[in-house]
């Protein structure tokens, strides 16, 4: 008789708003994924979201560290404080899985990426768009080349955030909390994704801006264009200006069909004249809640990254995969700044 695989122990840092679709996701996986306890500096704030959720608060983070049982480590904290928290993390042996970004610099996170791989630890990044039923759809197609050659690809973030209740809260869209604007924020989410079925982007030409609707450090608007190495051609707009907010869109025009991503629905229009449809109808956050989506997206993301320490290999999305997107976002706001193109 074969022994009943123990749950994987899992320690959480962070309570925050980002934590909302975690927990969810968590209670959801209890019979395979045990939080063994939650860790955050205000223990008011700690004690309420444990008891919400009805998971164990953790007298310290260091406490959490030292539990044997704890398998890894689930980051969902501010990107300023990331680094000091994962070096601990994979210091004492405990896997990590954290929310995007990995931080607010591309040099922090290569430092983050780094001290993970020395340590032998596996790295994943929260990206949940991967784990849509209609992301997972086009993704085996693409993998596959039942599209054919991608010849263009239209990318499209027509969000709204509000200056009152978001921008006005301390941090928000700044370099020193969150590392930038709508790029690292909330397109990323969409340029993982794009990157993921696309392959890696060569070169790029942009502009950046802050419209009116916002009084921030950071950009609320980006447009530009994209060259792909494998000699595709794109365009993106990415804003937190559009009101009231719509779905993000993924279009990718290829050789056999053009495939449309809009929030977590798939259409596959066939040169031969069919028409494919795949996914479900659901919010993403694009509007002025930037919660308002369903916990499904994370349940399936930390399901695959425990079973990929489980079974020894790589989670879907890794530290190196964030890392292109970083590097991405980078270049986009340099040839925004200098009106200019820019490698990748």
């Amino acid at each position: 008789m074969v022994a009943e695989q123990k749950t994987f122990g899992l320690g959480v840092v962070g309570a925050g708003m980002a934590a909302k679709p975690h927990a969810q996701a968590l209670n959801a996986l209890r019979d395979r994924i045990e939080v063994r306890g939650v860790w955050r500096r205000n223990r008011a704030e700690l004690d309420q979201f444990c008891a919400e959720y009805d998971f164990p608060a953790a007298p310290s983070y260091e406490a959490m560290l030292a539990d044997p049982a704890i398998e890894a480590i689930l980051v969902l904290t501010p990107p300023n404080a990331r680094e000091e928290i994962v070096a601990a993390a994979a210091g004492a042996g405990k896997h990590v899985l954290m929310e995007k970004p990995v931080e607010r610099t591309t040099a922090a996170a290569e430092r983050i990426v780094a001290s993970c791989e020395k340590a032998g630890v596996t790295l994943g990044i929260i990206f949940q768009h991967r784990f849509r039923a209609a992301s997972m759809a086009l993704a085996q197609k693409m993998a596959k080349g039942e599209l054919g050659a991608l010849h263009a690809v239209h990318l499209v973030v027509p969000w709204w955030r509000p200056q009152h209740g978001y921008y006005d809260k301390p941090g928000r869209g700044s370099f020193a909390q969150d590392g930038g604007g709508v790029l690292i924020t909330q397109a990323i989410h969409s340029l993982d994704l794009m990157l993921s079925l696309t392959g890696p982007v060569r070169a790029v030409t942009a502009l950046s801006a802050t419209t009116g609707f916002h009084q921030m450090e950071t950009e609320d608007f980006v447009a530009g264009g994209l060259e792909f190495a494998n000699g595709a051609v794109g365009g993106l707009m990415a804003t937190t200006a559009n009101f009231p907010g719509g779905a993000e869109s993924l279009t990718l025009n290829c050789e056999r069909a053009t495939a449309t991503l809009t929030g977590g629905n798939l259409t596959l229009n066939w040169f031969d004249g069919r028409t494919e449809t795949i996914g479900e109808a659901s919010n993403s956050g694009g509007g002025a809640d930037p919660m308002a989506f369903p916990f499904d997206w994370h349940m399936a993301q930390i399901a695959d990254f425990a079973e990929a320490v489980r079974q020894g290999r790589q989670p879907v999305s890794t530290g190196h995969t964030a890392l292109a997107v970083h590097r991405l976002i980078d270049a986009l706001i340099r040839s925004g700044q200098e009106g200019q193109r820019v490698v990748v």
